[in-house]
């Protein structure tokens, strides 16, 4: 099952972006799941130099590697239970917004998480927790709600 933006197959996550904040849906009784995926992340590895004088030193390189998006299920123990019990095919994966910063991202899974009542309906949502901490600055450049305009 692959992920969609706009009703579009995703193949890769543009560069600009840091992650997306995604829809899982249940197609079988309607439950959702509204959660944030980095696309890439920093890795610090550890490699063995050799010194022109002979001497070993550890030097550490800091990498960036993609994440497990295109396999990932969301961190909801229910979900990924349902997942393996109903089956991939029985769930659509919708990436709703892409977000340029670390920030952005928490700000927008935060929002949209309040916006629908995740924790008011537990039937409807596997959203079992709201977890965020997110400064102003984290409120620039966001993508505006779908449906709505800004004054």
């Amino acid at each position: 099952m692959t992920w969609t933006y706009n009703n579009e197959p995703v193949d890769n996550i543009p560069d600009q972006y840091v992650g997306f904040v995604y829809l899982i849906t249940n197609l079988l009784d309607g439950r959702r799941y509204i959660g944030k995926k980095l696309a890439k992340f920093r890795r610090t590895r550890t490699v063995t130099v050799t010194l022109r004088n002979g001497t070993k030193k550890k030097k550490k390189l800091r990498e960036l590697v993609d994440s497990d998006w295109q396999t990932y299920w969301s961190s909801s123990p229910e979900l990924q239970a349902d997942v393996v019990r109903l089956g991939e095919d029985n769930f659509r994966r919708e990436i709703l917004y892409y977000c340029g910063s670390r920030g952005t991202l928490s700000y927008v899974e935060a929002r949209e998480q309040f916006r629908l009542g995740v924790l008011e309906q537990p039937n409807a949502w596997y959203n079992g927790i709201i977890q965020c901490r997110i400064h102003r600055s984290h409120v620039i450049d966001v993508p505006q709600p779908r449906g709505t305009q800004t004054a």
